[in-house]
């Protein structure tokens, strides 16, 4: 065995996720003002992407593109709740900008509260920017004149979504849905050469945690940390898988989730 040179020296894999992996790609990331969205700007921008950052807050998404490497970047304030405007909304940044190659919602609302004080329309309005607006994402990159093939929808799930918690089956009801909805437009969109997955992240350390952290005490939050294995993510432990999705590296993987969860659901 030792004779035999391919076990000497390794060949380069033909799609090295390096500092060109995503050279000349413009990718369109939700949620970018903060969080595991800004970490995936910047992650992406290294690589060699041009981004659009979308978001409700105009500053807090300049902020985020005064940190991204190269030129190019576009800030984009966007209220995705409007839902029925996203499809539009696409098709004309497209026409002004040039087509793009991917799609990042990041962007995503949690809700933690017990049954009995659940209100629909709570419900309704996680439900729209978890799923709703990720479907109209989908809908408005699959249109003519809006992608170039091949191009990368990567939605953002959560371990909520394959294993149970006490007092959020809304945002766990969300998240299973953003899988379900994974693998059926994975199907629809093979086709036009478009691949959709998604990645689950455990207990990620962002402003959205933060706030979370507040409504437990302080045992309650010391046994979410300790089921995490590895300890607690970091937003560039996502963007990463985030990024590895966007690549050709990962040309033949779709309706997939990828569980980044520092070892949460091996329980």
């Amino acid at each position: 065995m030792t004779g035999d040179p391919s076990f000497t020296q390794s060949p380069r894999p033909e799609h090295m996720l390096d500092s060109t992996a995503l050279a000349d790609r413009t990718i369109l990331v939700t949620g970018a003002s903060s969080g595991l969205g800004r970490a995936t700007c910047i992650l992406l921008s290294q690589l060699g992407a041009r981004i659009i950052a979308v978001g409700r807050n105009e500053q807090r998404l300049i902020e985020t593109a005064d940190q991204l490497d190269g030129s190019g970047h576009l800030v984009r304030p966007f209220d995705l709740s409007q839902v029925d405007e996203i499809p539009t909304w696409m098709k004309t940044l497209a026409a002004d900008h040039g087509t793009l190659q991917g799609v990042v919602h990041s962007a995503g609302q949690h809700l933690a509260r017990p049954l009995q004080m659940l209100k629909p329309e709570s419900v309704q309005e996680l439900m729209q920017l978890n799923v709703t607006a990720g479907m109209m994402l989908a809908k408005g990159l699959r249109q003519r004149g809006v992608f170039t093939s091949p191009a990368s929808i990567v939605f953002l799930s959560s371990v909520m979504g394959h294993v149970g918690q006490a007092g959020v089956s809304a945002y766990c009801a969300s998240k299973g849905a953003v899988d379900a909805m994974t693998r059926s437009l994975a199907l629809e969109l093979a086709p036009q050469g478009i691949r959709v997955n998604s990645v689950a992240p455990g207990q990620v350390e962002t402003e959205m945690a933060e706030q979370q952290k507040q409504t437990l005490t302080s045992e309650q939050f010391d046994r979410i940390k300790a089921l995490h294995p590895l300890g607690l993510g970091r937003p560039e432990d996502v963007a990463h898988a985030i990024a590895f999705l966007l690549a050709d590296t990962s040309r033949w993987i779709t309706g997939s989730i990828l569980t980044v969860d520092g070892g949460y659901t091996i329980h």
